[in-house]
């Protein structure tokens, strides 16, 4: 057996579990999507509709409205953690002490699952129970009541997230720094760069594909984000915080519109993928300008 029919053998069974889970999945929902399907409606009958359903997605304000707030949440949820993640990679680089215990105490978010972080920040942020507002009032008499203003509820939701996945890209980070050649660096100090020159001129160009495989995952995730949302603060005040994933979620389940919701969903997809696309084309056209003619 040639060496060829070796490895395609080996991937045999990773290829017929994407097939089955991935792309029989997605086939199906793009057919549903052209359909006007409610199974508990009185005529549950599959009706074909063409392109109504994403025509209607056009005037859905209540979508248009979610994809937005989704997108703030995103771009704030990320940047925080990019940054953070970043000044705690380099703190876990030096050495101090109990810098194993500080680092496993800091990876620990991620072993929690998505809906007990919701559980356990709702907890927190309730009224005459969670530590949250009780110390805010004390210390700095402020009213925090996530169920009655939508910035406080925004702004909360973001927090949850930058806690809860701030490690991972820390993790990232944490080892594309490890991996670092010591060259380029011993070259700046020759040269007599400072910090901020050799952090710009050296350290963000090598750590560029671990920041943007970082912002890929995280933005994705964000793009998607239901059960941590939906545990604290149930998308409101109002639809302050009902973002794209939780809108989804309510017109494929308690509303069953399945054809609706699979256009919904499809088209998403499609931004989440043409904003990774934008980002990604928009960062190697800035590095090819650098490149001397």
């Amino acid at each position: 057996m040639r060496p060829q029919s070796v490895g395609w053998l080996f991937m045999a069974p990773t290829l017929v579990i994407l097939f089955v889970f991935g792309v029989l999945p997605f086939v199906y929902v793009l057919v549903i999507s052209f359909f006007d399907w409610n199974s508990f409606a009185a005529d549950p009958t599959m009706r074909f509709s063409g392109v109504q359903n994403y025509r209607d997605l056009v005037f859905d304000t209540g979508y248009l409205m979610s994809l937005w707030n989704t997108l703030k949440f995103g771009v704030f949820a990320v940047a925080s953690e990019i940054v953070l993640g970043y000044f705690l990679a380099q703190l876990f680089m030096r050495n101090f002490p109990l810098k194993s215990f500080f680092r496993t105490i800091h990876t620990l978010p991620l072993m929690i699952a998505p809906v007990a972080v919701g559980a356990t920040w709702r907890l927190m942020t309730v009224p005459g129970l969670g530590p949250i507002p009780y110390y805010l009032d004390k210390w700095f008499g402020y009213d925090y009541l996530i169920s009655r203003y939508a910035g406080q509820a925004f702004f909360t939701t973001v927090v949850m997230d930058v806690w809860h996945w701030t490690p991972l890209v820390t993790l990232t980070l944490l080892a594309a720094l490890s991996s670092m050649p010591k060259e380029p660096f011993e070259q700046a100090q020759i040269d007599g760069a400072n910090k901020l020159q050799t952090f710009w001129y050296v350290t963000l160009p090598l750590l560029k594909p671990a920041i943007l495989a970082a912002v890929f995952i995280r933005l994705m995730d964000a793009m998607r984000t239901v059960d941590e949302v939906w545990m604290l603060t149930g998308g409101g005040p109002a639809a302050a915080t009902r973002y794209v994933g939780l809108y989804i979620w309510r017109v494929v389940f308690p509303k069953t519109d399945y054809g609706y919701g699979s256009a919904m969903s499809l088209i998403t997809l499609y931004l989440t993928i043409v904003m990774c696309w934008l980002l990604y084309a928009g960062l190697v056209a800035r590095r090819d300008l650098r490149k001397p003619e």
